[in-house]
């Protein structure tokens, strides 16, 4: 761990984000979010991922997870230039996924 005042070179990745940004991102959203459709009638046990994380070129990724209960399932990713655009994408994912009838869970 870096416990030096000063960055280390003039590429520190410390300063990716802008101190305002990065606390927009901690108060959207506090973690990743769990969904889930349970329906035992149609033999349906999925589940649904939605996380934000930071690159090293100062965009933020949408990191989506999906599939059924109990495997590890499918993902993507999507990067965009400005943390506004990507938490509206996932809003945006996470409403579209409501509808269809998933719920939040708590994560396993």
């Amino acid at each position: 761990m870096n416990r030096s005042s000063r960055f280390d070179s003039k590429n520190a990745l410390d300063g990716a984000f802008k101190e305002g940004e990065v606390l927009a991102m901690e108060n959207r959203e506090a973690g990743p979010v769990h969904l889930r459709r349970i329906d035992p009638s149609q033999n349906m046990w999925r589940f649904y991922t939605l996380s934000l994380q930071p690159t090293l070129f100062g965009g933020v990724s949408v990191i989506r997870n999906w599939g059924r209960i109990g495997t590890t399932g499918q993902s993507m990713m999507q990067t965009f230039d400005s943390l506004d655009d990507a938490a509206t994408a996932s809003m945006k994912l996470q409403r579209a996924k409501r509808r269809r009838g998933y719920r939040a869970s708590d994560p396993a």
